[in-house]
């Protein structure tokens, strides 16, 4: 659908100012049957085409979109995938400063899940809003956003929430408040999306696994004593603060319908993050 609504919205087909936007398609033409690629932007394979077409033409930056744009992937001017929970910091600073702007006083709400970058939530706070932590989920994040009456909510997965689309997802809306962020500053993207990106994170990493109670054992006893611990999703388990380690956080969740696990781990630096994601990966395997 994004090669529907892209020339629509951006390159003013439907009668709209026109932006001072080139755009270069790729595969715009509305096939359901996805002959180049999956529709799946998540998948690394799936944005390679984009990759190389953002290098080859010296363009600022490239959008991905899924089946139904209802997610959307950036890539920078270098060809790297932009984190998207820097996209998501990104849109809520801009949310919040949108609504701010009109509501000076009251609570503003913003939705995270707990697998996005510890920015995220660092980014809704230093905006003086409220950052919601909530479970992996589609559906859960929209009962969410009704529950709370936030005004957006991001995800890991590159599905951005708002709470004047309904509450829904739109990778149009995300992709829109990228350009603008980026036409605002002089910087290239990846300068921009650097001082959104100042943790280092693994990325989701899937463990075919027969006995998710006795993997879960196994972390808790190693951890004991220099993490905390919670089961609001799976299992999460957070560097004790008061250790001299670099800050360090991960995730264990299982899948709801494969014999998977899901590992996300972020720490303050690529070594640690390492460290902790190898240690990790050998308690699941047994």
């Amino acid at each position: 659908m994004g090669g529907l609504t892209v020339p629509a919205v951006l390159g003013g087909s439907v009668g709209l100012a026109g932006l001072s936007i080139e755009i270069v398609p790729l595969y715009f033409e509305l096939d359901g049957s996805f002959p180049n690629h999956e529709a799946n932007p998540l998948d690394p394979a799936n944005i390679v085409d984009l990759q190389k077409a953002v290098v080859e033409h010296g363009a600022d930056l490239g959008l991905a979109f899924d089946g139904d744009a209802d997610r959307c992937f950036v890539v920078d001017e270098t060809g790297r995938a932009v984190n998207p929970s820097a996209v998501a910091a990104i849109v809520a600073l801009r949310e919040i400063t949108r609504v701010r702007a009109v509501q000076p006083e009251g609570d503003i709400f913003v939705i995270h899940n707990l697998v996005t970058s510890r920015v995220v939530e660092e980014t809704i706070e230093g905006a003086g809003a409220i950052p919601v932590r909530t479970r992996v989920g589609h559906s859960l994040i929209k009962d969410e956003m009704r529950a709370t009456g936030a005004i957006f909510g991001g995800e890991h997965s590159a599905h951005y929430y708002f709470r004047d689309f309904w509450g829904a997802d739109n990778g149009m809306l995300a992709a829109m408040h990228v350009l603008a962020e980026y036409g605002h500053q002089e910087g290239p993207l990846s300068v921009l999306s650097a001082r959104f990106s100042p943790y280092a994170q693994s990325g989701e990493i899937n463990t075919q696994v027969d006995d998710v109670p006795a993997a879960y054992a196994r972390i808790v006893e190693a951890y004991t004593g220099r993490a905390d611990f919670d089961e609001f999703d799976g299992l999460s388990v957070t560097g004790m603060t008061s250790t001299d380690e670099p800050f360090w956080w991960f995730s264990v969740r299982p899948s709801n319908t494969e014999p998977l696990l899901r590992l996300n781990v972020e720490a303050a630096t690529l070594a640690e993050m390492a460290r902790i994601r190898d240690e990790v990966l050998e308690l699941i395997h047994g």
